[in-house]
């Protein structure tokens, strides 16, 4: 965080704290968008053909093999936590989906450091 001192980020973000950043690859496994309102006609929430173009505009491209804190403006002023990974989703999706669908993100860093994000409510699993 550029807000805090060397030795508060190395406090507050110990082995992830890295002047020159570190890396996750977070695989399509690791990223989830949870949709609501199945269509009664379809039967289906969205066409997922749909779906997978929603997402390569708004996670794989801003996102895929980019260093986060260099290459993403939104991460310039924000710190590129997990949570605010989920955040970036959750935004870039709900402005390509129609209204209301978009239920929850869900992003894994690691097996055991997952955020689940829902609007303004985060959850940490």
């Amino acid at each position: 965080s550029k807000s805090l001192s060397d030795e508060e980020n190395l406090k507050l973000f110990g082995k992830c704290n890295n002047p020159n950043g570190h890396g996750h690859n977070y695989k399509g496994k690791r990223l989830a968008a949870v949709l609501t309102q199945i269509d009664p006609v379809s039967g289906m929430v969205i066409n997922l053909t749909d779906l997978k173009e929603y997402m390569q505009e708004a996670i794989m491209e801003p996102l895929d093999h980019k260093n986060l804190d260099k290459d993403v403006p939104y991460f310039a002023e924000v710190v590129s936590t997990t949570e605010n990974v989920a955040v970036f989703i959750w935004e870039n999706l709900k402005k390509l989906l129609p209204v209301g669908i978009l239920y929850k993100v869900k992003v894994c860093e690691t097996d055991q450091n997952i955020v689940v994000y829902k609007g303004e409510e985060t959850i940490s699993e």
